[in-house]
C-alpha cells in the first residue's frame, strides 16, 4: 500500500525557538509540530512532574461523592463498583475496590458480561444490586443511563463517574462525576474512566486525611494508555510517572502480567502497556469474563496473580486465533467482488465473536485504507457491528445519516457500534456505501504518514536518539516522531524470526553501520535488495550483551518513485507472454508477486510495483485467477478479445498517469 508522506513545515525561527527553551532544534521541531509554541508550554511537557495535580474538588459533585463514600465506610454499608469489561473498565474497577478496601469499606464489583448484557448499565442488574447493596459507584459507565438510573432511584443510591459524552440530560444519580458535564468546572477534561476514579481517590484520601494520593498509579497509566485519550495535561503526568514505576511494581498482578509477557527486567515504555499488557488484560472482556481481569489486578497473593496472569495469556492467543479467522473470512468475502471500487467495507458472518470484531474491523482499515463495518449475525437476526473509520470520515454522522436502516448506535468519529436487523443489512450497506461515496473524495482514500522531515539512516546518531527520548511517553497527541528517507537502496536483506516474518536490512553505511527492522515484512527482502524504495522509521538503540548499536525500526516501506511504473497496454502484454509462458510450462503460476517479480528481473527490468500493479489487472480482467488452497493462479484460456478499460485499477492508473503527465503513478 502506498502512502503518501505529510511532510511537516519547517519550524520558523527553529534556531531561536531552541534556544529560548532550552533544546536541540530536533526537538524544538518536534514540539512546535505538537503545537506547543511558548517555553511554558514546552517544560510543562517535558517535565510534567514539575506539575502538582489538579484539584480533585473542582469536578462537579466530587464533594457530594465524597461525603456519601464517607458515610457507607462509616457505617459499614455495603459499596458496590460497577465497572466496564474493557481495560479502562477493569483498570477503573480495581483501583475504586482496592482503594475503597484500605478505606475500610465492605465493597465488591459487578462487571456485565458482554455477550449477554452489553455495554453499561442494565436495568435487571440494578434491580438485583438494589437488593445487595446500599451504595452503587460506576466507573466508565452510566452517563447516558437516564432511565435506568430513574427506575431504581428510590431503591439505590447511585454515584457515576464516566467521562463519555452525556447526552441533553444526566442520570438522576446522586452524583454524577464526569469532566465533560457543561457544569464541570474541571480543566482536565481528557480524563480517561480509571483517570476520573484517580481524582475520586484522591478526593477521598484529602477527606479521610491521609494526605496526598498517588497509589496504584500503574492502573491509571495502563487504563489510560489502553484507553488512547490524549497524552497532554494529567494524562501525561500520571503516565510518566506510572510507567518509572512499572518495572518495580508492588501490584502482584501487574507484575505477573509483565513476567507472563516477557517483559520482567525491562524498561517498561507506553508500547509494551498498549501492545503487550493490555492486549492480554483486554482478552478477558472479550472472549471470557472482565471479571478474571480484576482478580488479577486485586490479586493478594503472588501464585494467584501467576495463575490468573498465564489464564489471560492463554485467552489472549485464544483470541489471537479467533481474530485471524475472521480476518481471513472477512477478506475472503470481500475479494469475491472488486474491492477496489467499494467505497466502504462491510462485512457479516455468523457466529463471528462480537468481542473481536472492532479489531477485525481496525484490520481491514489497515489492509484496505476504506471504511469498515464488520457484523456478527446472531441466532434471531440480529447483527451486532463494530466500526472503525478513516480520516475524512465521521463515523457517527455516517450512522446518523443512515440511522433508517439501524435499530441502534453509539460512537465518535472514528468508531461506533451498531445494531441492524438481518433483512435490513442490504440496504443498510447500500445507504452507508453510498454515503462514503458521497462524503469522501479520491484523495482521501490515499492512506498518509506523518513525516518530521527528511533524514538519512546514516545521519543517525546516539545523542539524536537520547535527544528523542526526553519526548515519551508517546501516545494520542503527541505520536512517536517518524523521519523519512527516498530512493535508499538497503542491502543485505533477509527474512528473520523463526517463521521469517519479519525483515532486517542495512540502511546505512559502512562507516556508519544502520540496521532496518520491519514487522511482518520479510517476504519482501529480495525486492528490498534489488530496487530503491521510500522508508518512513523511527530512530533506535539496541543493546544486546552489553553492545550498543542505531537501528531504525520501519513503519512503512514503498517502491521509489523511479520503480512506480504503472503498467500500460505495451507492459501487460509483456507480462502477459510472460506468466503465459509460466502456465504453459508448469501448469501453475506462484502466487507471490515478488517471486515473478525477481524471476522476470533475469531477462528484463520490471519493479515489483508494476507486477502487483499488473497481476491486479489481470485479475480484474478473468485472465488470471487465484486458487488460495493451491496458493497459485492458473490462466484459463480466453475466449473473446478483452478491453483493458474494464479493469477499475487500469482505470485509475491511467487517469493518474494522464495527471501526472508521464508514466509514473
Amino acid at each position: 500500500m502506498i502512502k503518501e508522506w505529510d511532510l511537516m513545515e519547517p519550524v520558523p525561527n527553529a534556531t531561536a525557538y531552541a534556544k529560548e527553551i532550552g533544546e536541540s532544534p530536533l526537538v524544538a521541531g518536534i514540539l512546535w509540530h505538537r503545537g506547543i509554541r511558548t517555553k511554558e508550554e514546552a517544560l510543562a511537557f517535558l517535565h510534567p512532574d514539575r506539575s502538582p495535580y489538579s484539584n480533585p474538588f473542582e469536578i462537579k459533585d466530587m464533594d457530594v461523592a465524597i461525603q456519601r463514600i464517607q458515610k457507607a465506610i462509616q457505617e459499614k454499608q455495603h459499596i458496590t463498583v460497577y465497572g466496564d469489561y474493557d481495560v479502562d473498565g477493569m483498570t477503573a474497577t480495581s483501583l475504586l475496590l482496592r482503594t475503597l478496601r484500605k478505606a475500610g469499606a465492605e465493597a465488591d464489583f459487578y462487571i456485565p458480561d458482554r455477550m449477554r448484557e452489553g455495554y453499561g448499565f442494565n436495568r435487571a442488574a440494578l434491580e438485583e444490586l438494589s437488593e445487595a447493596t446500599d451504595l452503587l459507584v460506576s466507573v466508565d459507565c452510566g452517563v447516558a443511563s437516564v432511565e435506568d438510573v430513574k427506575a431504581v432511584a428510590e431503591k439505590l443510591d447511585i454515584i457515576i463517574t464516566d467521562h463519555h459524552l452525556p447526552g441533553s440530560a444526566l442520570p438522576p444519580a446522586l452524583a454524577v462525576l464526569n469532566p465533560h458535564r457543561e457544569d464541570c468546572p474541571s480543566k482536565e477534561k481528557e480524563l480517561c474512566g480509571v483517570g476520573v476514579v484517580f481524582k475520586l481517590c484522591q478526593a477521598l484520601w484529602t477527606a479521610l486525611g491521609k494526605g496526598t494520593f498517588e497509589e496504584d498509579l500503574e492502573l491509571v497509566t495502563i487504563g489510560t494508555i489502553a484507553d488512547l485519550v490524549p497524552l497532554r495535561g494529567e494524562n501525561r503526568k500520571i503516565v510518566k510517572e506510572g510507567l518509572s514505576r512499572m518495572q518495580n511494581t508492588g501490584n502482584k498482578g501487574i507484575a505477573a502480567l509483565i513476567e507472563v509477557a516477557g517483559l520482567q527486567g525491562k524498561e517498561i515504555n507506553a508500547g509494551h502497556v498498549g501492545f503487550m499488557l493490555a492486549p492480554r488484560l483486554n482478552a478477558s472482556g472479550r472472549i471470557g469474563t472482565a471479571k478474571k481481569g480484576v482478580a488479577l489486578l486485586t490479586s493478594e497473593t503472588s501464585s494467584e496473580a501467576s495463575r490468573l496472569a498465564l489464564d489471560l495469556d492463554l485467552l489472549n492467543t485464544e483470541r489471537q486465533t479467533i481474530e485471524r479467522d475472521i480476518l481471513e473470512r472477512a477478506i475472503h468475502s470481500l475479494e469475491k467482488a472488486s474491492v477496489e471500487d467499494m467505497p466502504a467495507l462491510v462485512v457479516a458472518g455468523e457466529d463471528w465473536n462480537p468481542g473481536v470484531i472492532g479489531i477485525v474491523a481496525s484490520r481491514l482499515v489497515d489492509h484496505y485504507y476504506k471504511p469498515a463495518i464488520v457484523f456478527d449475525i446472531q441466532e434471531d437476526g440480529t447483527c451486532k457491528g463494530s466500526c472503525r473509520s478513516i480520516k475524512g470520515l465521521h463515523m457517527f454522522e455516517a450512522l446518523q445519516a443512515t440511522a433508517e436502516h439501524i435499530e441502534q448506535f453509539g460512537g465518535h468519529a472514528m468508531a461506533a457500534g451498531l445494531t441492524v436487523k438481518r433483512e435490513k443489512l442490504p440496504a443498510f450497506r447500500a445507504a452507508f456505501s453510498a454515503y462514503c461515496k458521497e462524503h469522501l473524495t479520491e484523495e482521501e482514500y490515499i492512506p498518509k504518514v506523518s513525516v518530521e522531515s527528511e533524514l538519512a539512516p546514516k545521519d543517525i546518531t546516539f545523542s539524536l536518539v537520547e535527544d528523542l527520548s526526553r519526548l515519551e511517553p508517546y501516545g494520542m497527541e503527541n505520536p512517536k516522531p517518524f523521519f523519512g528517507c527516498r530512493s535508499m537502496r538497503g542491502t543485505e536483506a533477509m527474512a528473520i524470526g523463526k517463521e521469517k516474518r519479519h525483515l532486517r536490512f542495512q540502511a546505512g553505511t559502512k562507516d556508519a553501520p544502520v540496521t532496518a527492522l520491519m514487522w511482518n515484512k520479510g517476504h519482501l527482502a529480495g525486492i528490498v535488495n534489488a530496487e530503491a524504495i521510500d522508508i518512513v522509521y523511527a530512530p533506535s538503540v539496541n543493546e544486546w550483551n552489553g553492545h550498543k548499536s542505531l537501528q531504525c525500526i520501519v513503519n512503512s516501506m514503498q517502491p521509489a518513485a523511479s520503480e512506480r511504473v504503472f503498467p500500460n497496454r505495451d507492459i501487460l502484454l509483456e507480462l502477459y507472454r510472460y506468466l503465459r509462458g509460466i502456465f504453459k510450462r508448469d501448469g501453475r503460476i506462484p502466487f507471490s508477486a515478488e517471486t515473478l517479480a525477481l524471476d522476470y528481473r533475469k531477462t528484463s527490468h520490471i519493479s515489483y510495483y508494476t507486477m502487483c500493479k499488473g497481476l491486479q489487472v489481470f485479475q480484474e480482467l478473468g485472465i488470471l485467477l487465484s486458487d488460495a488452497e493451491e496458493m497459485c493462479y492458473t490462466m484459463p484460456a480466453q475466449s473473446s478479445k478483452l478491453d483493458l478499460m474494464t479493469s477499475p485499477t487500469y482505470r485509475r492508473g491511467m487517469r493518474h498517469v494522464e495527471l501526472m503527465g508521464g508514466t509514473r503513478a
